[in-house]
């Protein structure tokens, strides 16, 4: 068995209420993980698995996915919390690989992190990443360095940053704010307007892409410093003054009548709005 990436995650999209289809989803993602190879150019052996833990619902969750860990978190009809932690690892052999796995604890007290060997400049490595599925009100905090972020149909005060990694949010409702340093952030908004305080995302470098229904009611703000604008007809963005050598702008309006603000910003990447 050749190796794949050292860091290479995929998260399932199936449905995940049934027991059965949860299997098959982490079946299907260790089978990806142990296929999908060619790290580097070298030769080296992965070991891939899938840990599933349920936790009682207390209506927020915080998760650290360290320092090559991806997060996605979904809102599910279950009463319980469903974590799997995709473990991967990455060495010489397959027997040091499946050791390396034997040494990572996946802690689910207060934060959901984990700890395991110390493997920097040895030839070896390991990840985890984070599938959850949660009641859809909760309140949501989450922190990755190299790795992305997904949220689908949450309601409640929703933190998330990435330092190295896309964010994705989808049909989410309450306080949510979202930072990014280096990655794309996509917007995908639902109903006629926003539920709750507001959106602010925003990155430093990278796109940010808004997608919002035909006829959603809201306060728009956006802005890009070295990027162009692109948006829907009715919606014009203005030229900064200041810095008429950029090809950035930003957006400040009332659409349908106004509501909840909707910001979505970047320094250095394009801004595109689309309606649905």
């Amino acid at each position: 068995m050749r190796t794949s990436r050292l860091f290479f995650f995929s998260i399932a999209l199936a449905a995940a209420a049934a027991p059965a289809a949860a299997q098959n989803d982490s079946d299907r993602w260790v089978e990806n993980c142990r296929r999908n190879n060619n790290y580097g150019g070298s030769d080296r052996e992965v070991h891939c698995e899938v840990r599933e833990t349920r936790l009682p619902a207390r209506g927020s969750l915080r998760v650290d996915a360290g320092q090559n860990g991806g997060v996605s978190v979904r809102a599910w009809d279950g009463r319980d919390v469903l974590v799997r932690a995709k473990v991967q690892t990455n060495a010489r052999t397959e027997a040091e690989a499946r050791e390396i796995a034997r040494g990572i604890r996946v802690s689910t007290d207060g934060t959901i992190r984990s700890t395991g060997p110390e493997t920097s400049g040895r030839n070896r490595g390991w990840a985890v990443s984070y599938e959850i599925l949660v009641p859809a009100r909760t309140d949501l905090n989450v922190e990755t360095h190299n790795g992305p972020i997904s949220v689908e149909r949450l309601h409640g005060d929703i933190r998330l940053r990435a330092v190295n990694g896309p964010i994705s949010l989808v049909e989410l409702a309450g306080d949510v704010q979202a930072r990014a340093q280096n990655g794309p952030i996509t917007v995908t908004l639902a109903g006629r307007r926003w539920n709750g305080e507001g959106l602010d995302a925003e990155t430093v470098n990278g796109p940010v892409t808004l997608r919002m229904p035909r006829g959603y009611a809201a306060h728009l703000e956006s802005a890009t410093v070295h990027g162009p604008i692109s948006a829907p007809n009715g919606i014009r963005p203005e030229r900064d003054e200041r810095r008429r050598w950029s090809p950035g702008g930003r957006i400040s309006t009332d659409l349908n009548g106004g509501g909840p603000t909707i910001r979505v910003v970047t320094t250095n990447g394009p801004v595109r709005i689309r309606e649905m």
